[in-house]
């Protein structure tokens, strides 16, 4: 089992930023594609951003576009969500996942692994 323990979620206002983080344990956290995901009360799960094992390819769901910008850092087996322009939509529980499967995938039945998640709230 990989352990990913997200971090970094809070309270902030219309239009400002913040950064996510996730922590992975075990020794192959380069082997694995991350993606982020969130969930608002009532509503699915939806697809934020995911990036390629190396970090030389991301993905983003439309609604965070050229808004959200997702890295990673293999050296400390960490995969961050920086988060800009934020709106009231975007208040969810956040999720960072790990995907052993080959290419980048956007549904969340693709993902094997899960962390516990973290709250973000954008006050209006």
């Amino acid at each position: 089992q990989v352990q990913l323990v997200e971090s970094g979620g809070g309270l902030v206002q219309v239009e400002g930023s913040l950064r996510l983080s996730c922590a992975a344990s075990g020794r192959t956290f380069s082997n694995y594609v991350m993606g982020w995901f969130r969930q608002a009360p009532g509503k699915e799960r939806e697809f934020v951003a995911a990036i390629s094992r190396s970090g030389g390819d991301t993905y983003y769901g439309d609604s965070v576009k050229g808004r959200f910008t997702i890295s990673r850092d293999n050296a400390k087996n960490t995969v961050y969500l920086q988060m800009n322009s934020l709106k009231p939509e975007d208040t969810a529980v956040y999720y960072c996942a790990a995907d052993r499967s080959i290419g980048i995938h956007t549904t969340a039945s693709w993902y094997d692994y899960w962390g516990q998640g973290t709250q973000v709230t954008v006050s209006s």
